[in-house]
């Protein structure tokens, strides 16, 4: 549980815990500095998908609950996800917001709507 009785700390704790497989191994690491608060949650890397949903869902959801925490206690909090090096399988890339794509890159999971995609279309028979 968290130290001290900080509350956003012991609420990323609790709520995360709720969500994984393995909750013994889940903690928070909290720093302050001029920026405001940083939990760094550490958790079993079989549970990070658990943790960050699809598409990042569950790990933005969580982060919006932890700045209102942090609202209420008059502190700006973030929350960055510990990954140890090599958890992440081979060929996934990490999580990027939206906007932080570069300029011609498609989003995930998008679709295309090019003309050449077409191509097979004509020969098909129903």
């Amino acid at each position: 549980m968290a130290e001290k009785g900080y509350a956003d700390q012991a609420f990323v704790e609790n709520v995360v815990k709720a969500l994984v497989e393995h909750p013994d191994e889940v903690k928070a690491e909290r720093s302050v500095d001029e920026m405001g608060v940083l939990l760094t949650l550490h958790i079993n890397p079989a549970d990070m998908g658990q943790v960050i949903g699809r598409s990042g869902r569950t790990a933005r959801a969580l982060r919006t609950l932890l700045r209102i925490v942090g609202a209420k206690h008059n502190a700006r909090v973030n929350l960055k996800i510990y990954e140890p090096e090599g958890a992440r399988p081979e060929g996934r890339r990490p999580y990027e917001p939206e906007g932080a794509r570069p300029e011609g890159r498609r989003p995930m999971g998008g679709t295309r709507h090019d003309a050449d995609d077409d191509a097979g279309v004509e020969d098909l028979k129903l």
